[in-house]
Protein backbone atom coordinates (compact mmCIF):
# COMPACT_ATOMS: atom_id res chain seq x y z
CA UNK A 1 0.00 0.00 0.00
CA UNK A 2 1.55 3.25 -1.29
CA UNK A 3 0.51 5.99 1.37
CA UNK A 4 1.80 9.54 1.10
CA UNK A 5 2.23 11.78 4.17
CA UNK A 6 0.46 14.95 2.18
CA UNK A 7 -1.67 13.92 -1.41
CA UNK A 8 -2.36 17.35 -3.35
CA UNK A 9 -2.68 14.86 -6.57
CA UNK A 10 -5.61 13.25 -4.89
CA UNK A 11 -7.33 16.55 -3.78
CA UNK A 12 -7.31 17.66 -7.20
CA UNK A 13 -8.50 14.90 -8.68
CA UNK A 14 -11.56 15.25 -6.28
CA UNK A 15 -12.48 18.36 -8.22
CA UNK A 16 -10.50 17.84 -11.50
CA UNK A 17 -13.20 19.73 -14.03
CA UNK A 18 -13.55 22.27 -11.90
CA UNK A 19 -10.09 23.61 -11.08
CA UNK A 20 -8.64 22.62 -14.77
CA UNK A 21 -11.53 25.21 -16.33
CA UNK A 22 -10.85 27.97 -13.79
CA UNK A 23 -7.17 27.15 -14.87
CA UNK A 24 -7.78 27.00 -18.79
CA UNK A 25 -10.01 30.37 -18.76
CA UNK A 26 -6.90 32.23 -17.69
CA UNK A 27 -4.21 30.96 -19.91
CA UNK A 28 -6.40 31.37 -22.79
CA UNK A 29 -7.42 34.93 -21.54
CA UNK A 30 -3.38 36.00 -21.51
CA UNK A 31 -4.16 37.82 -17.82
CA UNK A 32 -1.74 36.18 -16.13
CA UNK A 33 -0.81 38.71 -13.79
CA UNK A 34 -3.37 40.79 -11.48
CA UNK A 35 -6.92 41.20 -13.14
CA UNK A 36 -10.96 40.11 -11.73
CA UNK A 37 -9.56 36.71 -10.35
CA UNK A 38 -6.71 37.77 -7.73
CA UNK A 39 -8.90 41.02 -6.50
CA UNK A 40 -12.06 38.59 -6.37
CA UNK A 41 -9.65 35.97 -4.41
CA UNK A 42 -8.33 38.45 -2.08
CA UNK A 43 -12.39 40.02 -1.02
CA UNK A 44 -13.51 36.63 -0.95
CA UNK A 45 -10.89 34.97 1.48
CA UNK A 46 -10.77 38.04 3.45
CA UNK A 47 -14.34 37.34 3.96
CA UNK A 48 -14.45 34.41 4.71
CA UNK A 49 -11.81 34.78 7.78
CA UNK A 50 -13.54 37.80 8.97
CA UNK A 51 -11.12 40.74 7.81
CA UNK A 52 -11.89 43.81 5.99
CA UNK A 53 -8.77 43.90 3.77
CA UNK A 54 -6.96 41.03 1.56
CA UNK A 55 -3.52 41.68 -0.21
CA UNK A 56 -2.34 38.64 -1.99
CA UNK A 57 1.41 38.16 -2.36
CA UNK A 58 4.26 35.51 -3.87
CA UNK A 59 4.43 33.47 -0.63
CA UNK A 60 3.60 33.15 3.12
CA UNK A 61 6.93 34.61 3.86
CA UNK A 62 6.75 37.71 1.92
CA UNK A 63 3.52 38.15 3.90
CA UNK A 64 5.00 38.28 7.06
CA UNK A 65 7.93 40.80 5.88
CA UNK A 66 5.06 42.68 4.07
CA UNK A 67 3.39 42.89 7.48
CA UNK A 68 6.09 43.72 9.13
CA UNK A 69 7.49 46.68 7.12
CA UNK A 70 4.07 48.27 6.89
CA UNK A 71 3.84 48.02 10.83
CA UNK A 72 7.50 49.70 10.36
CA UNK A 73 9.55 47.13 12.08
CA UNK A 74 13.09 46.87 11.24
CA UNK A 75 16.47 47.83 12.85
CA UNK A 76 16.47 47.62 16.35
CA UNK A 77 12.97 46.56 17.27
CA UNK A 78 12.61 43.18 18.47
CA UNK A 79 9.43 40.65 17.80
CA UNK A 80 8.52 37.66 19.95
CA UNK A 81 7.76 34.86 18.40
CA UNK A 82 8.16 31.02 19.18
CA UNK A 83 10.93 28.40 17.82
CA UNK A 84 8.44 25.90 17.50
CA UNK A 85 7.37 26.59 14.19
CA UNK A 86 8.85 26.70 10.53
CA UNK A 87 11.94 28.54 9.66
CA UNK A 88 10.11 31.74 7.52
CA UNK A 89 8.24 32.84 11.30
CA UNK A 90 12.07 34.00 12.24
CA UNK A 91 13.53 34.04 8.74
CA UNK A 92 11.09 37.29 8.09
CA UNK A 93 11.58 39.06 11.27
CA UNK A 94 15.50 39.07 10.61
CA UNK A 95 14.62 40.23 6.71
CA UNK A 96 13.45 43.47 7.64
CA UNK A 97 16.15 43.96 10.18
CA UNK A 98 14.48 42.88 13.16
CA UNK A 99 15.69 40.38 16.06
CA UNK A 100 13.32 37.36 17.08
CA UNK A 101 12.99 37.13 20.60
CA UNK A 102 12.12 33.06 20.77
CA UNK A 103 10.06 31.85 23.96
CA UNK A 104 8.46 28.45 24.56
CA UNK A 105 5.21 27.19 23.61
CA UNK A 106 2.72 25.51 25.82
CA UNK A 107 2.71 21.86 26.33
CA UNK A 108 -0.58 21.02 25.24
CA UNK A 109 -1.43 23.12 22.57
CA UNK A 110 2.10 23.69 21.56
CA UNK A 111 1.39 27.27 20.66
CA UNK A 112 3.14 30.36 22.14
CA UNK A 113 2.66 30.36 25.94
CA UNK A 114 1.48 33.92 26.89
CA UNK A 115 3.21 34.34 30.12
CA UNK A 116 6.44 33.87 28.63
CA UNK A 117 5.68 36.53 26.03
CA UNK A 118 4.95 39.17 28.18
CA UNK A 119 7.93 38.23 29.97
CA UNK A 120 10.00 38.33 27.32
CA UNK A 121 8.84 42.80 26.63
CA UNK A 122 11.68 45.30 26.79
CA UNK A 123 11.84 48.72 26.02
CA UNK A 124 12.91 47.67 22.21
CA UNK A 125 9.85 45.05 21.72
CA UNK A 126 7.48 46.22 18.71
CA UNK A 127 5.19 43.17 18.31
CA UNK A 128 4.29 39.39 19.12
CA UNK A 129 4.12 37.15 16.73
CA UNK A 130 2.36 33.61 17.48
CA UNK A 131 1.86 31.00 15.18
CA UNK A 132 -1.53 28.72 15.21
CA UNK A 133 0.65 25.73 14.83
CA UNK A 134 -0.48 22.19 13.26
CA UNK A 135 -3.73 24.31 13.09
CA UNK A 136 -4.30 24.75 16.78
CA UNK A 137 -5.46 28.46 17.71
CA UNK A 138 -3.05 30.48 20.03
CA UNK A 139 -5.32 31.84 23.31
CA UNK A 140 -5.94 35.44 20.95
CA UNK A 141 -7.54 36.98 24.14
CA UNK A 142 -4.60 36.39 26.63
CA UNK A 143 -2.07 37.62 23.47
CA UNK A 144 -4.58 40.85 22.55
CA UNK A 145 -4.67 42.04 26.01
CA UNK A 146 -0.97 42.04 26.48
CA UNK A 147 -0.49 43.64 23.55
CA UNK A 148 -2.95 46.38 24.22
CA UNK A 149 -1.49 46.70 27.65
CA UNK A 150 1.92 47.23 26.37
CA UNK A 151 1.31 48.82 22.95
CA UNK A 152 2.81 46.50 20.89
CA UNK A 153 1.47 45.16 17.41
CA UNK A 154 -0.18 41.59 17.41
CA UNK A 155 1.12 39.93 14.15
CA UNK A 156 -0.46 36.65 13.49
CA UNK A 157 1.11 33.75 11.54
CA UNK A 158 -1.65 31.70 10.53
CA UNK A 159 0.40 29.94 7.55
CA UNK A 160 -1.40 25.99 8.93
CA UNK A 161 -4.64 27.39 10.02
CA UNK A 162 -6.89 28.28 7.25
CA UNK A 163 -10.18 27.73 8.41
CA UNK A 164 -9.47 27.14 12.45
CA UNK A 165 -12.29 29.21 14.56
CA UNK A 166 -11.40 30.54 17.61
CA UNK A 167 -14.56 30.67 20.31
CA UNK A 168 -16.49 30.05 17.47
CA UNK A 169 -15.12 32.39 14.62
CA UNK A 170 -12.54 32.92 12.06
CA UNK A 171 -12.12 35.84 12.75
CA UNK A 172 -10.75 35.64 16.11
CA UNK A 173 -7.64 33.97 15.30
CA UNK A 174 -6.72 37.35 13.41
CA UNK A 175 -4.28 39.71 14.77
CA UNK A 176 -3.98 43.59 13.72
CA UNK A 177 -2.32 41.59 10.81
CA UNK A 178 -2.38 38.05 9.92
CA UNK A 179 -0.15 35.84 7.55
CA UNK A 180 -1.61 33.13 5.46
CA UNK A 181 -0.12 30.29 3.28
CA UNK A 182 -1.35 28.96 0.30
CA UNK A 183 1.58 26.03 -0.48
CA UNK A 184 -0.04 23.12 -2.12
CA UNK A 185 0.05 21.11 1.37
CA UNK A 186 -2.21 23.71 3.18
CA UNK A 187 -5.56 23.49 4.54
CA UNK A 188 -6.06 26.27 1.28
CA UNK A 189 -3.31 25.19 -1.04
CA UNK A 190 -2.69 26.64 -4.87
CA UNK A 191 -1.39 24.75 -7.50
CA UNK A 192 2.20 26.37 -6.58
CA UNK A 193 3.09 29.22 -4.09
CA UNK A 194 0.69 31.86 -2.66
CA UNK A 195 -0.16 33.90 0.40
CA UNK A 196 -1.92 36.55 1.96
CA UNK A 197 -2.18 39.53 4.26
CA UNK A 198 -5.13 40.40 6.27
CA UNK A 199 -6.07 43.05 7.66
CA UNK A 200 -8.51 45.89 9.23
CA UNK A 201 -6.22 49.10 8.77
CA UNK A 202 -7.12 50.75 5.33
CA UNK A 203 -2.98 52.18 5.94
CA UNK A 204 -1.97 49.25 6.59
CA UNK A 205 -3.48 47.26 3.32
CA UNK A 206 -2.42 50.06 1.14
CA UNK A 207 1.43 49.60 2.00
CA UNK A 208 1.20 46.13 1.79
CA UNK A 209 -0.05 46.81 -1.75
CA UNK A 210 2.55 49.38 -2.64
CA UNK A 211 5.30 47.04 -0.86
CA UNK A 212 4.21 43.63 -3.08
CA UNK A 213 4.62 46.17 -6.52
CA UNK A 214 7.77 47.52 -6.19
CA UNK A 215 6.46 50.37 -3.59
CA UNK A 216 4.48 52.01 -6.69
CA UNK A 217 1.41 53.71 -7.54
CA UNK A 218 -0.92 54.92 -5.42
CA UNK A 219 -1.15 53.17 -2.71
CA UNK A 220 3.10 53.74 -2.64
CA UNK A 221 2.56 57.84 -2.81
CA UNK A 222 0.20 57.34 0.40
CA UNK A 223 2.39 55.21 2.40
CA UNK A 224 5.39 57.44 1.62
CA UNK A 225 3.40 60.23 3.09
CA UNK A 226 2.23 57.97 5.44
CA UNK A 227 5.82 57.52 6.86
CA UNK A 228 6.72 61.51 6.49
CA UNK A 229 3.72 62.20 8.56
CA UNK A 230 4.76 59.74 11.47
CA UNK A 231 8.01 60.99 11.49
CA UNK A 232 6.69 64.85 11.59
CA UNK A 233 8.51 65.60 8.62
CA UNK A 234 7.17 67.77 6.17
CA UNK A 235 6.39 66.19 2.27
CA UNK A 236 8.36 67.32 0.01
CA UNK A 237 7.16 69.46 -3.07
CA UNK A 238 10.04 68.52 -5.54
CA UNK A 239 8.43 64.41 -5.66
CA UNK A 240 7.80 63.45 -8.93
CA UNK A 241 3.80 62.61 -8.53
CA UNK A 242 2.06 59.83 -10.26
CA UNK A 243 0.03 57.37 -9.74
CA UNK A 244 1.27 54.41 -12.90
CA UNK A 245 3.66 51.57 -11.51
CA UNK A 246 6.45 53.73 -12.94
CA UNK A 247 6.29 56.23 -10.10
CA UNK A 248 8.39 54.06 -7.18
CA UNK A 249 7.95 55.65 -3.48
CA UNK A 250 9.31 52.46 -1.31
CA UNK A 251 11.74 49.83 -1.74
CA UNK A 252 9.63 47.12 -2.33
CA UNK A 253 9.54 43.88 -3.95
CA UNK A 254 8.23 41.79 -6.69
CA UNK A 255 5.48 39.76 -4.74
CA UNK A 256 2.77 39.10 -6.81
CA UNK A 257 0.11 36.23 -6.54
CA UNK A 258 -0.73 34.72 -10.09
CA UNK A 259 -3.98 34.90 -11.48
CA UNK A 260 -3.84 31.21 -12.38
CA UNK A 261 -3.63 30.39 -8.53
CA UNK A 262 -5.89 32.96 -7.30
CA UNK A 263 -8.47 31.39 -10.01
CA UNK A 264 -7.75 28.02 -8.77
CA UNK A 265 -7.66 29.09 -5.04
CA UNK A 266 -11.54 30.72 -5.13
CA UNK A 267 -12.73 27.17 -6.49
CA UNK A 268 -11.10 25.51 -3.88
CA UNK A 269 -12.47 28.21 -1.19
CA UNK A 270 -15.82 26.97 -1.54
CA UNK A 271 -15.00 23.22 -0.55
CA UNK A 272 -12.92 24.42 2.55
CA UNK A 273 -15.83 23.53 4.55
CA UNK A 274 -15.62 19.87 3.34
CA UNK A 275 -11.51 19.82 3.57
CA UNK A 276 -11.17 21.30 6.93
CA UNK A 277 -13.95 18.23 8.43
CA UNK A 278 -12.31 15.99 6.23
CA UNK A 279 -9.13 16.34 8.43
CA UNK A 280 -11.32 16.57 11.81
CA UNK A 281 -13.16 13.35 10.91
CA UNK A 282 -9.78 11.72 10.48
CA UNK A 283 -8.29 13.20 13.51
CA UNK A 284 -11.36 12.37 15.77
CA UNK A 285 -10.87 8.50 14.36
CA UNK A 286 -7.23 8.67 15.17
CA UNK A 287 -8.16 9.92 18.55
CA UNK A 288 -10.29 7.14 19.70
CA UNK A 289 -8.46 4.40 17.72
CA UNK A 290 -5.10 5.47 19.36
CA UNK A 291 -6.75 6.34 22.74
CA UNK A 292 -5.83 3.20 24.78
CA UNK A 293 -1.84 3.35 23.59
CA UNK A 294 1.12 4.87 25.07
CA UNK A 295 1.19 7.29 22.35
CA UNK A 296 -0.20 11.13 22.86
CA UNK A 297 -2.58 12.21 20.65
CA UNK A 298 -3.30 15.98 19.82
CA UNK A 299 -5.07 18.54 22.37
CA UNK A 300 -7.83 20.31 20.95
CA UNK A 301 -8.16 23.57 23.57
CA UNK A 302 -11.72 23.87 24.22
CA UNK A 303 -11.92 27.54 22.69
CA UNK A 304 -10.45 26.55 19.63
CA UNK A 305 -11.95 24.03 16.75
CA UNK A 306 -8.27 23.08 15.05
CA UNK A 307 -7.88 22.21 11.99
CA UNK A 308 -5.50 19.93 11.80
CA UNK A 309 -2.95 20.80 8.98
CA UNK A 310 -1.09 18.75 10.85
CA UNK A 311 -1.51 15.55 12.83
CA UNK A 312 1.30 14.66 15.12
CA UNK A 313 1.36 12.26 17.87
CA UNK A 314 3.84 11.81 21.04
CA UNK A 315 5.94 9.74 22.33
CA UNK A 316 9.17 9.73 24.44
CA UNK A 317 10.93 6.98 21.90
CA UNK A 318 9.17 9.08 18.72
CA UNK A 319 13.03 8.26 16.54
CA UNK A 320 12.81 4.43 16.67
CA UNK A 321 8.59 4.65 16.14
CA UNK A 322 9.38 6.35 13.03
CA UNK A 323 11.51 4.17 11.69
CA UNK A 324 9.29 1.09 12.29
CA UNK A 325 6.64 2.90 10.49
CA UNK A 326 8.35 3.49 7.42
CA UNK A 327 9.93 -0.13 7.07
CA UNK A 328 6.28 -1.09 6.40
CA UNK A 329 5.57 1.91 4.09
CA UNK A 330 3.38 4.33 7.04
CA UNK A 331 5.41 7.63 5.84
CA UNK A 332 5.57 10.08 8.94
CA UNK A 333 8.29 12.38 9.91
CA UNK A 334 9.09 15.57 12.51
CA UNK A 335 7.83 19.09 12.18
CA UNK A 336 10.66 20.48 13.09
CA UNK A 337 13.56 18.40 14.20
CA UNK A 338 15.72 21.44 14.94
CA UNK A 339 14.13 24.10 16.93
CA UNK A 340 14.38 27.71 15.55
CA UNK A 341 16.20 28.83 18.29
CA UNK A 342 18.93 26.10 17.78
CA UNK A 343 19.55 26.35 13.99
CA UNK A 344 23.20 27.62 13.39
CA UNK A 345 22.11 30.84 11.77
CA UNK A 346 20.70 32.36 14.87
CA UNK A 347 23.72 31.06 17.04
CA UNK A 348 24.97 34.79 17.30
CA UNK A 349 21.65 35.51 19.64
CA UNK A 350 23.12 32.95 22.28
CA UNK A 351 20.45 30.42 22.68
CA UNK A 352 21.67 27.45 23.68
CA UNK A 353 19.89 24.08 24.64
CA UNK A 354 17.48 23.75 27.78
CA UNK A 355 16.20 27.50 27.10
CA UNK A 356 13.28 26.06 25.70
CA UNK A 357 13.07 23.17 27.17
CA UNK A 358 9.55 22.24 25.84
CA UNK A 359 9.60 23.02 22.21
CA UNK A 360 13.21 21.07 22.48
CA UNK A 361 11.58 17.86 24.21
CA UNK A 362 8.73 18.24 21.83
CA UNK A 363 11.19 18.37 18.59
CA UNK A 364 12.10 14.89 19.87
CA UNK A 365 9.16 12.72 20.65
CA UNK A 366 6.49 14.22 18.34
CA UNK A 367 5.80 13.11 14.62
CA UNK A 368 3.02 13.71 11.76
CA UNK A 369 1.22 11.15 9.96
CA UNK A 370 -1.23 11.31 7.25
CA UNK A 371 -4.50 13.51 8.08
CA UNK A 372 -5.37 15.01 4.50
CA UNK A 373 -9.31 14.97 3.85
CA UNK A 374 -8.94 12.09 0.87
CA UNK A 375 -7.68 9.82 3.06
CA UNK A 376 -8.89 6.24 2.51
CA UNK A 377 -10.47 4.36 5.29
CA UNK A 378 -8.81 1.43 4.57
CA UNK A 379 -5.66 3.61 4.66
CA UNK A 380 -5.93 5.01 7.86
CA UNK A 381 -6.42 1.72 8.83
CA UNK A 382 -3.36 0.19 8.08
CA UNK A 383 -1.60 3.26 9.96
CA UNK A 384 -3.52 2.72 12.58
CA UNK A 385 -2.54 -1.27 12.73
CA UNK A 386 1.12 -0.17 11.97
CA UNK A 387 0.95 2.42 14.95
CA UNK A 388 0.22 0.08 17.55
CA UNK A 389 2.25 -2.86 15.97
CA UNK A 390 5.36 -0.41 16.51
CA UNK A 391 4.37 -0.31 20.19
CA UNK A 392 4.95 -4.35 20.53
CA UNK A 393 8.64 -4.53 20.01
Amino acid sequence: MKISLMNVQRQHEMHAAEYEEAALKILRSGGYIGGEEVTAFEEEFAAYEGAKYGISCGNGTDAIVLALRALGIGKGDEVITVSWTFFATAESIAAVGATPVFVDVLPDTYCMNPHLAEAAITERTKAILPVHFYGQSCDMDSLRSICRAHGLYLIADCAQSAGTTYKGERRNTLGDVSCFSFFPTKNLGGDGDGGMVLTDDEAIAGYCRALKVHGSGRDGLLALKRDYRMKGIPFPDNIPVGESKYYNYLIGYNSRLDAIQAAILRRKLTHMGEFVEGRRKNASLYNAALSDTAYITPFEAPDSAHSYYIYALKHPDAQTIMEKLQAVGVPCGTYYPVPLHLQGVFAQLGYKEGDLPITEDLSRTTFAIPVFPELFDEERDYIVHALKEALNG
